[in-house]
């Protein structure tokens, strides 16, 4: 009896101490957490504490829309951070869940961590791919429970993309749209400023923070480090196949949100008749607006569509152009690509069937002044390659691997450490008719330790799980010390431009010297 007594009033005591804390929930949930706006809870799982679906800002709709990020407004419940709620605005795809909902109020992060206590864990802070027009943290690709088991926080952000995050107004809508062409890598700002604010109530450290991203996560991490506004919100930055030095013009970017007002039928500065417009008509009326404005847009990869502006405040320059701050010079870069990246995009599937001929057409077609000496170039670094293998390549190169190095190169003169790296792995799918190989995005559910939830793509045996045995503790010890080195790999020395050390990740992983250097010294640098 004296028993059942105690157990008894150890249940009530448990019970009343969370009612105390807000609202009574059962075991399953975590603690109730105490952030700058408010209560909130998540749930256990795997002995995790995951909140999904915590609001960083307020809703961009209504008379928010296109402007940066506002400040949320307190609450008084406990708010439920249950679930992923919308992801933002875009064409539904293969990849989205069955229950992805989208909606323009997106500004929510995601959160796994060990424990909610005073740890002080290294937190890092995912950036999804998909460009900046489409994508999704919510994804089983993305989820944080094998690589938060290292001991580290792991936060994903959704944000406003496409036509919502990069339209830029003309300066004629006045000071409040200036950066209005930035609005999406604004609200990531705003979600590291949450983080800064609030992690550490969720076992985190605000003064160890890393951003990485893949393909347009690395591009948006490529703008955070070339942002005013995102200066000492994060500490270490992953680039992962998007090396980004492009960006749209003022006047391009001006001029496609103008053509999307006019398209539209909005009037300069009518705010209110902007606000009332229906979400998905201004989804439907981009392919219009970038119709109207073909003849000026840009033809790189990330630029001439909607994307980011440079607007002189939000992003003052291009890229990697300008004279980097103390900050940015003193933050330690990882930084890499895959061998095979292009073999993943179904418009580039014909290149498997070019002849010798169609291979060096192309080459003329991006290099008439040095096509023979750049043709050369790749029969040197590749001469194992077929031609179609050789167009594969050369695509490879020219999105992703060429400013890779170029970014490298650039940070190597800095204060911080730059380490260089190119994933060789192989999958052996077969899509379209082409062998994926080292494809672009592979990489990703092998760092996550996701890749049981794309077989299909990453292919059939354990060489997924050995990659991760390497590259999941790796990123992680980069986010701990700013240093990659771990048991897991070779010695991963400092890259520079006299030796080019370069970790080349595979079964097997290596450092060469300058990889692929025939055509480094012909296309990027001498």
């Amino acid at each position: 009896m004296r028993n059942i007594k105690a157990n008894l009033l150890l249940s009530f005591s448990m019970y009343l101490a969370l009612v105390v804390n807000g609202f009574a929930y059962a075991e399953e949930h975590t603690q109730v957490v105490t952030t700058s706006h408010g209560k909130v809870i998540g749930k256990i799982e795997d002995g995790l504490s995951v909140f999904r679906g915590l609001r960083y800002a307020a809703p961009p709709t209504g008379t928010n829309r296109f402007k940066p990020p506002q400040p949320l407004t307190p609450w008084d419940d406990v708010y439920e951070a249950f679930d992923f709620n919308h992801a933002a605005m875009q064409t539904p795809t293969a990849s989205a869940l069955p229950s992805e909902t989208h909606s323009e109020d997106c500004l929510y992060l995601h959160l796994w961590t060990k424990g909610v206590d005073n740890k002080k864990r290294p937190v890092m802070v995912w950036l999804h791919g998909g460009g900046y027009w489409e994508g999704a943290p919510g994804r089983p690709v993305y989820y944080g429970h094998n690589i938060v088991q290292q001991d580290v926080v792991i936060v994903t952000v959704t944000h406003r993309l496409n036509v919502f995050g990069f339209t830029q107004l003309p300066d004629s809508w006045g000071p409040a749209y200036k950066s209005s062409g930035m609005a999406g890598m604004l609200d990531i700002v705003s979600a590291l400023e949450w983080v800064q604010n609030n992690i550490a109530a969720f076992g985190g450290d605000p003064d160890n923070v890393t951003i990485f991203g893949e393909s347009g996560g690395g591009a948006k991490v490529s703008m955070l480090m070339n942002m005013p506004a995102a200066e000492g919100l994060f500490h270490k930055a992953i680039i992962q196949s998007g090396a980004v030095m492009d960006a749209n013009t003022n006047e391009f970017g001006q001029a496609l949100g103008q053509a999307l007002l006019d398209t539209l039928g909005v009037e300069t500065g009518n705010i209110e008749q902007l606000s009332k417009i229906s979400a998905d008509l201004i989804f439907t009326s981009q392919g219009k607006a970038l119709e109207k404005v073909k003849e000026i847009a840009p033809k790189q990869a990330f630029a001439g569509n909607f994307s980011p502006t440079v607007d002189g405040l939000g992003l003052p320059t291009f890229p990697f152009s300008g004279k980097p701050s103390a900050f940015i010079s003193a933050v330690p870069l990882m930084i890499g690509t895959n061998k095979h990246e292009a073999t993943f995009f179904p418009f580039l599937a014909s290149l498997k069937d070019d002849t010798k001929a169609d291979f060096e057409k192309r080459i003329s077609e991006l290099y008439p002044d040095k096509a023979t000496e750049v043709a050369s170039a790749y029969y040197a670094s590749y001469p194992d390659y077929t031609p179609g293998d050789l167009s594969f390549q050369l695509q490879t190169n020219e999105i992703f691997w060429n400013n890779t190095i170029r970014v490298a190169d650039i940070k190597s003169t800095q204060q911080a450490p730059v380490y260089l790296y190119r994933f060789d792995w192989e999958s052996q799918t077969v899509r379209n008719g082409v062998q994926l190989k080292a494809t672009h995005a592979v990489d990703v559910p092998i760092i996550f330790g996701t890749y049981e939830s794309l077989r299909g793509f990453v292919g059939p045996g354990n060489g997924p799980e050995l990659m991760m045995k390497q590259m999941l503790p790796t990123w992680v010890a980069f986010a701990k010390s700013g240093d990659p080195n771990n048991a897991s790999i070779p010695e991963w020395p400092v890259y520079n431009t006299s030796t080019r050390q370069t970790m080349l990740f595979n079964l097997k992983s290596e450092v060469v010297s300058d990889p692929a250097s025939a055509v480094r010294k012909a296309v990027i640098t001498p």
